[in-house]
């Protein structure tokens, strides 16, 4: 058997076979929006106008100039934290978030002066909501939560979040990096502000591609500032979106690859897209579940005993094994490819007290088989027998 890849969290390997041919054909073709008037040029243009458009019918936004794109999500939250907080701001953020929001939160704390709340989570990795209301200070000026986090699988309540932000006046920011193109996303309804998200995981677009939705009446200073195509003679940047946010040569060759990928979702459609990996996700934790010394991490189940939503992660740890030995073990002895250690998410495995072990990630796509699941069981349970 082939490499059997299961680290879709980390960049979405298998991807369908229009993404590479479009981003292939995007090379070949590509022109400068902005810089011209002629066919490659304003070809471009055009292909870039439809893949904000298709990006804000996705997620249900209003205006698709709201659209920005970015390198990746940890670009775009860089752009929202350096942008939008200044020096006396309180900004509430939570234990289940990775580095690419806590690093630029530190360091907006350190040279901005801002303060941060961390809303802690619980041992099955659970946001405790109910403790955001009571953190709110007459200076908080924004939430900032993950839909989905990238260890547990868990899914946040966000819109419930999103109701308190709309409530208390506060802005209200996603990272949506595991969730866009595996959950629905309604913007509207969850009353988002801004929308961060990455086009190399879920929504199967090339790595270099990504962007943050902003709802109208929010107003970030732009992290980068330069050629825009447009306003030539004025001293400063554009203050229109989305050439507010977007400075230089945007990246058309991969952004074409992402519209690709919104296609192949609309095509087949999200909730078949989820059903299904939610489909291998549970076979595998139900043929792991029982082996020994083996720790599930995260909440699978309601108080009732009854199957909860989630994204399709499963992290576990075998004993008190270091995850990168077993990650190593599968990697070398069985081509399964997981991933270890700390995630990115450094306060998350705090709260499930795995902070030192690590844990060994296994996260699901559409593209994979039943086949490779059976596999991958197997391989856990011959490591677990051979300790």
């Amino acid at each position: 058997m082939e490499m059997i890849y299961l680290d879709k969290a980390a960049t979405s390997y298998h991807k369908p076979e229009e993404v590479a041919k479009a981003v292939y054909e995007a090379v070949k073709a590509t022109g400068n929006s902005g810089r011209g008037a002629n066919s490659v040029s304003l070809n471009t243009t055009k292909m870039l106008y439809d893949t904000r458009e298709k990006l804000c019918k996705l997620f249900n936004g209003k205006d698709s100039s709201r659209i920005t794109f970015a390198h990746n999500a940890t670009e775009a939250l860089n752009i929202v934290i350096r942008g939008l907080f200044k020096e006396g701001d309180h900004v509430i953020t939570t234990e289940a978030e990775h580095n690419s929001v806590l690093r630029p939160l530190y360091r907006s704390r350190k040279e901005e002066n801002i303060e941060l709340t961390f809303i802690k989570c619980d041992k099955k990795g659970r946001l405790e909501i109910s403790e955001i209301e009571k953190n709110i200070q007459k200076n908080t000026k924004a939430i900032i939560c993950t839909h989905a986090s990238n260890l547990t699988g868990n899914i946040m309540d966000i819109e419930k979040v999103g109701k308190i932000c709309r409530e208390n006046n506060l802005i209200f920011i996603v990272d949506a990096s595991q969730s866009a193109g595996s959950i629905p996303i309604d913007i509207e309804r969850q009353n988002i502000d801004v929308l961060c998200f990455t086009g190399h995981k879920s929504l199967y677009g090339a790595q270099g591609t990504g962007g943050l939705y902003v709802r109208e009446g929010i107003l970030i200073d732009p992290l980068k500032v330069g050629g825009s195509g447009i306003d030539t003679y004025n001293t400063e940047h554009p203050a229109e979106m989305p050439e507010r946010l977007e400075a230089g040569t945007l990246n058309s060759h991969g952004i074409a690859g992402l519209r690709a990928g919104i296609d192949f979702i609309n095509r087949t459609g999200l909730e078949k897209i989820h059903s299904r990996e939610k489909e291998l996700m549970w076979r595998f934790y139900n043929g792991i579940k029982d082996i020994k010394n083996i720790k599930i991490y995260g909440e699978f189940f309601d108080t009732d005993g009854r199957e909860i939503d989630r994204i399709a992660i499963v992290s576990i740890n075998l004993g008190d094994i270091d995850s990168a030995e077993i990650c190593d073990i599968l990697n070398i002895e069985y081509d399964i490819v997981t991933r270890a250690g700390g995630h990115c998410a450094p306060l998350m495995h705090k709260a499930l007290g795995t902070d030192i072990q690590g844990a060994v990630r296994f996260s699901f796509s559409y593209f994979n088989t039943e086949e490779e699941i059976d596999v991958a069981i197997n391989a856990i349970k011959e490591i677990a027998e051979s300790f």
